[in-house]
């Protein structure tokens, strides 16, 4: 079963076709029209084989990486920092709302973003924390305020991704 439907994306128009992933996978997948006759399938294709290999080859990094890394650190810019990270973060809320209140289906990118910010900022906020009251506080708030939000940011981004035909 496929169906179709035509999205403006700037100055392109492109017909998109739906079309399963297999049977019994219920999994729709989006294709141009004229995929069979394009590059674009092969660019995908390729473009997963690279980005694959590569988070492959990032596993002996990491284990390299927190072999060598000292347990401490001293940063000479940490203020602006974490500063700047919570401004990603208001910035990420504000045009998700403002693109929510004008109905606008690029929602879903800001709120996808914003939700892998407020998970970041829960990780680090926990991992930096001194031991005592300051780790404390970054559980609670990342219990209570961060990852709660970080879900409610992934729900708005997975209701608001367009589809066709709705």
């Amino acid at each position: 079963m496929s169906k179709a439907s035509t999205q403006r994306t700037g100055m392109l128009s492109l017909r998109l076709v739906r079309v399963d992933a297999g049977p019994g996978s219920g999994v729709p997948r989006i294709l141009p029209k004229t995929a069979a006759a394009s590059t674009f399938p092969l660019l995908l294709r390729r473009a997963a084989t690279v980005l694959i290999v590569l988070g492959l080859a990032m596993i002996p990094w990491l284990v390299l990486l927190h072999n060598s890394l000292p347990a401490t650190a001293q940063a000479l810019h940490w203020a602006w920092t974490w500063t700047g990270l919570d401004s990603f973060e208001a910035l990420g809320l504000l045009c998700t709302g403002l693109l929510l209140s004008r109905g606008d289906c690029r929602a879903c990118l800001t709120s996808a973003a914003t939700s892998a910010l407020l998970v970041v900022d829960a990780w680090f906020d926990t991992m930096t924390a001194a031991p005592g009251p300051d780790f404390t506080l970054a559980v609670l708030m990342a219990a209570f305020a961060e990852l709660p939000l970080a879900v409610a940011c992934a729900v708005v981004a997975t209701w608001t991704f367009p589809r066709p035909g709705r």
